[in-house]
């Protein structure tokens, strides 16, 4: 299913570590303060991930995390400069979709592997949504029409959610759909609602108000489950329909490669905790998103699929 990236994880000890921190019968803590950097700008959904989970860890740890945004080149800049605190345990990443589409589309320096993946705190899945005017019932009623005729799709850009969710879609039933472009999320409804468009593929949490108005008409959730939120857990799953297509953007956190067991097994602790908080389950529910939670090995196993299924469509 794909390629593999390449590259090598090192989650093992190799020397000292450069990062200082206390010792007491081989137990780490950081020593001083620590950094969270979010790649990408202020009041976005990476920034808003990166906040709760330093205010999260800081809570639990005792452990002064900041947190700094480090944007540019759609997340490049910041995961680059990342790359060079190899083996500093005091530095953290609030990380997503894109430190594995960066690779696949542009000449980065890293890959995912380069990397030590802490936790994946869950996922934001996309729903196929029309205008309530739409004969369109069910995404099947979608498919269907695309196999017969002509259908016009909105996606926000050549590496985005939409255009990943619509080109897995069509992968998987054979059909083709009209894409028309847009410059952001806001761009997208807005094209549907103006009859531009016949289907847009949205995280929920962006139209939240107009699915609540009746003004979208939800078909089904792209998604391995169905959401357990009130306002979404009557709408069915792609697969429930026949078409067997899940994709998300996760929201994670990362250290840097070559940091020791003791340090990895650190910040996976203090991750473990904070998905028992009240906290963590507010920040799950405000963006709507689902709490699959993973950690250490588990969260790379989950790294090493979700490339895989993005070379399908991102990979040459």
């Amino acid at each position: 299913m794909g390629v593999l990236l390449a590259g090598s994880l090192a989650l093992t000890a190799c020397g000292a570590s450069s990062s200082s921190g206390s010792t007491e019968g081989g137990a780490y803590k950081p020593g001083g303060n620590v950094t969270m950097t979010v790649p990408f700008g202020a009041g976005g959904g990476s920034d808003l991930s990166g906040r709760a989970i330093a205010a999260g860890l800081e809570k639990i740890t005792g452990v002064n995390i900041s947190t700094e945004n480090k944007e540019g080149g759609s997340g490049a800049v910041g995961y680059a400069a990342f790359l060079a605190k190899a083996g500093k345990a005091d530095q953290l990443l609030a990380t997503e979709t894109a430190m594995l589409a960066l690779p696949l589309t542009q000449d980065v320096p890293f890959t995912y592997e380069d990397f030590t993946p802490i936790m994946k705190l869950g996922d934001d899945f996309t729903l196929l949504t029309v205008s309530p005017d739409s004969p369109y019932e069910t995404c099947t009623d979608v498919v269907n029409a695309a196999k017969d005729g002509r259908v016009v799709a909105a996606v926000s850009g050549a590496t985005s959610l939409d255009q990943i969710v619509f080109s897995l879609i069509e992968k998987e039933t054979g059909v083709e759909f009209d894409r028309v472009p847009y410059e952001s999320g806001n761009e997208v409804v807005a094209g549907l609602l103006g009859g531009q468009v016949d289907v847009i593929s949205v995280n929920p949490g962006e139209v939240l108000g107009q699915l609540e108005a009746g003004t979208l008409k939800p078909l089904c959730a792209i998604a391995e489950n169905r959401y357990e939120f009130d306002s979404l857990k009557d709408i069915p799953t792609a697969a429930e329909q026949g078409i067997d297509v899940a994709f998300a953007q996760f929201r994670g956190f990362i250290a840097p490669g070559n940091i020791t067991d003791e340090e990895k097994q650190f910040w996976i602790d203090a991750a473990k905790e904070f998905e028992q908080t009240d906290e963590y389950a507010a920040y799950i529910e405000d963006n709507l998103m689902q709490a699959n939670a993973v950690y250490g090995d588990d969260f790379k196993e989950y790294l090493t699929g979700n490339a895989e299924d993005l070379a399908k469509v991102l990979g040459e």
